[in-house]
């Protein structure tokens, strides 16, 4: 099954010396370790405790509260409509994304510039056009859709507009990316000989290369609607309408009843998206030729694009307004030239500012993610065995399996912010909410994962201790375990990645680090401090980008 075609790097490989895997086990444990004391050191150095023992009255109210949804009719009809909200946003940001990713992805592959070369390689135009056209792609990629929608906010007002632009401008240079990856795993061969059939280039790309592509391109773009219904409530909580809105503001009102009915609803869309997603990518991947259900869901998401932009009241004209290219001009002359902005002291809690602030808020931004991964590789791990399917017929298993299952999928359907917002009962703003909720959405996604790697494991092993009266603790450790390690550990290292990017949202609801800081500077309408904040994620990104790809030659 297709969950994210850049994850087929994390397998197992032959290769990487034990000196080499020694060397990154160290480094791993030395900066988990330093995370570890971050958290608590950072904390008590603001003489406050780690948690708040009265927040944990709290925490049993709201879970407690899951019993007793609002189900009044008037709360119920607006719950309804907030949902179709989200749902339009995520769909219209899916669709402009898609078209963003398939013009960039054309341009970022290699295939694209080799077509028409001589002995297939790449020019010097092609090799320097290539290169300018993945560069393009870094900085929209790795600016989180938050931060596109607090940027847009300021120059567009509350406009429909600004959710579909600020899912569309991230997730069309993401969709971009890994459509290069996908064209370029395509074989050339076909296209090639159209070349020597006098065929130009576009021809050749679009008949003997775009059709081979075209199953694992739908496949990821239905993955993408799932991701987007998550973006677009987190896009509501800092006043984009839908779910998200409804959630804060239910939230500052303390009512855990509506709080849970919206939650409800959420998780409905997201399980719809990811059943229909899953069952489009099971078809594509065991049927040849047309299917009838792929063809019909394809139509219908098309169809569905024209009311979705009804109900939402979808007004390009902010766009073209001559006010909103003024006011977007005055963001960037103030935004220019970087500074170290006036709010690093504030956000960071340490009373350092500066340079010095902003070097602890970007250490405990890492510290942040890398504690939020642990704690879900751990989650994970524990989840990923009950939730995999057993093979056969075993029905008690099955329906283990089954409610697993559904409880990732809670897990990983509630927004990381919505999670920081219930860790904020209990721990004071800062390292540690945005670790726990980070954490536990994470654990969602990756106990869903680990989940379909131990089902696609050779069963003989395991079999094997089994008829051997082993338990099924021991089966795990011994027979599972070994062989999917390396996977798990791809998994791992690929979404913590993806987690320090995810580190702006629990900061904008008070979950420390730099996106609290970001927050703080926009509030203040300190642009020159907030470009510089953004450059420091970007470079945090980088890093993790960097040492994450050391680590995945390690465990290979």
């Amino acid at each position: 099954m297709l969950i994210e075609p850049v994850l087929r790097e994390a397998g197992p490989r032959p290769g990487g010396g034990s000196r080499t895997r020694r060397w990154w086990t160290f480094v791993a444990a030395l900066v988990v370790l330093g995370s570890v004391g971050a958290a608590v050191v950072g904390t008590l150095a603001r003489g406050e405790p780690l948690a708040r023992a009265s927040g944990l009255r709290q925490v049993g109210e709201f879970f407690a509260a899951a019993a007793r949804p609002e189900l009044g009719l008037d709360f119920l009809d607006l719950t309804a409509r907030a949902a179709a909200t989200t749902l339009c946003f995520a769909g219209l940001g899916t669709a402009l994304s898609l078209v963003l990713g398939v013009g960039g992805g054309v341009l970022a592959s290699q295939t694209w510039w080799r077509l028409g070369a001589r002995r297939g390689g790449l020019t010097r135009r092609g090799r320097w056009s290539w290169v300018g056209a993945r560069g393009a792609l870094v900085l929209p990629r790795g600016i989180h859709e938050v931060v596109w929608g607090l940027f847009l906010l300021s120059v567009l007002g509350i406009e429909p507009v600004v959710a579909v632009l600020a899912i569309a401008i991230p997730f069309g240079a993401i969709t971009a990316k890994v459509f290069s990856e996908i064209l370029d795993d395509v074989d050339r061969r076909p296209a090639d000989a159209l070349i020597a059939a006098g065929a130009g280039r576009t021809a050749a790309f679009a008949y003997g290369v775009l059709p081979a592509a075209t199953g694992e391109l739908t496949s990821y773009a239905f993955y993408r609607l799932d991701c987007a219904i998550r973006s677009a409530t987190v896009l509501g909580l800092i006043g984009a309408g839908g779910l998200g809105f409804q959630l804060q503001l239910s939230f500052s009102a303390l009512r855990y009843s509506e709080i849970w009915t919206l939650i409800y609803a959420l998780i409905l869309l997201s399980l719809l998206a990811d059943t229909w997603g899953a069952a489009v990518r099971d078809r594509m991947a065991t049927r040849a030729g047309r299917d009838r259900f792929v063809v019909g869901s394809v139509v219908l998401a098309l169809a569905a694009l024209p009311a979705a932009a009804w109900w939402v009241e979808l007004d390009l004209a902010p766009l073209v307004d001559a006010r909103s290219w003024a006011l977007a001009g005055e963001l960037l002359a103030a935004s220019l030239p970087p500074t170290l902005g006036s709010g690093t002291a504030g956000a960071g809690g340490s009373g350092a500012g500066g340079v010095l602030g902003l070097v602890g808020l970007s250490l405990e931004t890492l510290a942040m993610s890398v504690l939020a991964i642990v704690l879900a590789f751990l989650g994970g791990l524990l989840l990923a065995g009950p939730a995999a399917r057993p093979p056969g017929r075993a029905p008690a298993r099955s329906v283990v399996a089954a409610v697993v299952r559904l409880a990732l999928v809670v897990l990983r359907a509630i927004p990381p912010p919505v999670w920081a917002l219930v860790a904020l009962f209990v721990f004071v703003p800062g390292i540690l909410p945005g670790a726990v909720a980070l954490g536990i959405y994470t654990a969602g996604v990756l106990g869903r994962l680990m989940a379909e790697t131990i089902e696609n494991l050779d069963r003989r092993p395991a079999g094997a201790l089994r008829a051997l009266g082993a338990s099924g603790p021991q089966v795990f450790a011994y027979a599972v375990l070994p062989a999917a390690a390396p996977r798990f550990a791809g998994y791992g290292i690929y979404r913590w990645e993806v987690t320090i990017r995810e580190t702006v949202i629990v900061g904008v609801v008070g979950g420390g680090g730099l996106g609290m800081l970001l927050q703080t500077q926009l509030a203040l309408f300190d642009y020159g401090g907030a470009v510089t904040t953004i450059a420091s994620l970007l470079a945090l990104t980088v890093l993790v980008d960097v040492t994450g790809a050391g680590l995945r030659r390690a465990v290979r």
